[in-house]
Formats: C-alpha cells, structure tokens, sequence
C-alpha cells in the first residue's frame, strides 16, 4: 500500500475534523461504541474542547493513537495542562501525565486486535496517559 503524502494526511485531518468530528461525538464515548471522547483546555483560549479519539484501555491509564502526528490541538493542550478527562465505553475518568510512545512501547499494552489494526495503519506515535488518583486530582483545578 503506497505511503499517504504530507498533504493528502492534512486534507484527511481537516475534513475529520469539520466533518467528520462532530458527527461522530455523537456517539463516540458510549458504551458500545469504538470511538472515545477526550475533554481538554484550550492552551491559549481556556476554552472546553471534546475531539474523539480511539482510546485503549490500559492497567494504568489510556493509550491513544496519533495517525496524524504529535502535533494534534488536542494532544498540545493535554500536554500543556498536564490533565485531560477521558470518556470511554460510557465511563468518564481523569488522566494526567501526557507522554508519548513509540509503536513499539505501546504495542506491548495493546490488545492484540488494537496492535495489528494499528500496525496495518502504519501509526508510529501514541499518547499514553496515566489514570489520575484522588491524590491527583487534589493537586489540580479543573
């Protein structure tokens, strides 16, 4: 399968993400439903955004894959505030500690069914987030 080129990769992420996104928040986050919702903060605006996201759940937080690069709105500002609150399979919970991964760290956490569609995808990147404790959420505002 040819690679996808840099432009073609941009005009996929802004139609996802004018077209596609707010269609799919509809649904995404719910119980039976692929798709999770992470809520962060704007970095500069303080504004509340909600993206959809594939998420896997891992023992200690939420691994999430980054087909368009390291540089998505929602990760920067994740990353900036340090906290995020994930939805997925109908449960809400606070994450902190954005990091990211390589394809071969995160493969070791994933479901073997999440890693082989992943791999098919040619996805390098992830961001893996810990689960927040009470102790966590204590040292943070929302």
């Amino acid at each position: 399968m040819p690679a996808i080129t840099e432009p073609a990769r941009d005009a996929i992420r802004q139609f996802n993400k004018y077209v596609l996104n707010p269609a799919m928040l509809l649904v995404a986050g719910r119980r039976h439903w692929y798709a999770a919702v992470i809520h962060h903060t704007g970095r500069r605006t303080g504004r509340s955004y909600t993206t959809p996201v594939v998420a896997e759940r891992t023992p200690g937080g939420v691994i999430i894959p980054l087909p368009y690069g390291t540089g998505v709105d929602w990760l920067r500002n994740a990353r900036a505030a340090g906290r995020a609150t994930m939805t997925v399979h109908g449960e809400s919970f606070d994450v902190v500690d954005p990091k990211l991964i390589d394809a071969a760290t995160a493969s070791t956490q994933l479901s073997a069914r999440r890693r082989r569609a992943f791999q098919r995808f040619g996805i390098d990147h992830f961001a893996a987030f810990t689960a927040a404790t009470h102790t966590d959420e204590d040292n943070h505002e929302h």
